[in-house]
């Protein structure tokens, strides 16, 4: 072929076997073309075309309601880079009584599968959060975490409502709850609806990292989850989540707004302008917030929140 260029994104899937690159990621497929080896089939051999799973009309449509008390609980993200240093934090994480383990998307770009497994061999026990912030492939994408031990997984509510419905229908077939993300939906409140109409377990409401950033640098005022968490929490009868640019004391009191989950993350854990682990007495400081958010008792969700 002479004046152009010939792109072919193929993905085999026994290469997720390999020992990861460096960041190299956790694409499972390519855009187009998904391909699985046989088993037993040597690189090179032939390969078959993985059927898309096939939905019903009614999949994902209706969520899971939480019509009772939840337990708070406090998760840390692992926005880390290397695994050696990510089992570190979340050792001391543990700990210090940490309910839920998250890979953070920087761990699951960095090693793709790997780090989850390493996470979920060394606590079998502890609930693992994959932070994929799926957009596409997203049956695919929540398998390959479920079989490396994931026990949630996060899927964007900026994708197509397909790519949700598909995360979804993952999560009931390998037995992984989904977190449906409403970063940059164009209505929060709107958004967090949709998610839980299309089956999301827990709603994340989100504000990005990079728009706070760079708004505080051209002197605006970033909004917060705070904003309007409440009106979220009374929209969805789902647990929810609030996530982005928070202070400690701002992150331990989301449970009085009805938001049960508690996430710590940057900077008090990790240092988030270099995915490192932050400095100082990390361990005792995440012993006070879990003792803080665990002494709020049961916190109600759906109709128990008007009984």
């Amino acid at each position: 072929m002479r004046g152009g260029i010939f792109s072919v994104a193929l993905s085999v899937k026994s290469a997720l076997s390999e020992s990861p690159r460096p960041l190299a990621g956790t694409l499972p497929y390519g855009d187009r073309t998904f391909l699985s080896l046989p088993s037993g089939c040597p690189p090179g051999g032939s390969a078959s075309i993985i059927p898309r799973p096939q939905l019903n009309e009614n999949c994902g449509r209706t969520a899971s309601l939480y019509n009772g008390l939840v337990k708070p609980t406090v998760q840390i993200s692992l926005d880390l880079t290397g695994i050696d240093e990510a089992v570190r934090t979340a050792a001391m994480a543990v700990r210090a009584g940490i309910d839920w383990l998250e890979a953070g998307t920087p761990l699951i770009i960095a090693h793709g599968m790997h780090g989850v497994r390493e996470l979920k061999a060394r606590w079998p026990e502890v609930p693992i959060v994959a932070d994929l912030k799926t957009m596409d492939g997203g049956w695919l994408e929540a398998e390959i975490m479920a079989k490396a031990g994931a026990s949630m997984v996060v899927v964007m509510g900026q994708a197509h409502s397909e790519t949700v419905e598909l995360v979804v229908k993952a999560g009931r077939d390998f037995g992984v709850k989904v977190m449906g993300d409403n970063m940059a939906m164009p209505d929060p409140v709107d958004g967090a609806r949709r998610l839980e109409e299309l089956g999301c377990d827990y709603v994340i409401h989100h504000i990005g990292y990079d728009m706070r950033n760079v708004q505080r640098e051209r002197g605006l005022h970033p909004p917060t989850p705070l904003d309007r968490l409440r009106e979220i929490v009374e929209a969805v009868n789902v647990p929810v989540q609030a996530v982005g640019g928070l202070t400690i004391d701002q992150a331990i009191d989301t449970p009085r707004y009805g938001a049960p989950l508690v996430v710590v993350g940057a900077p008090l854990a990790i240092d988030a302008s270099s995915f490192r682990t932050a400095g100082g007495d990390v361990e005792q400081v995440l012993k006070l917030i879990c003792e803080k958010v665990h002494s709020f008792g049961d916190v109600p969700i759906g109709k128990e929140r008007h009984s």
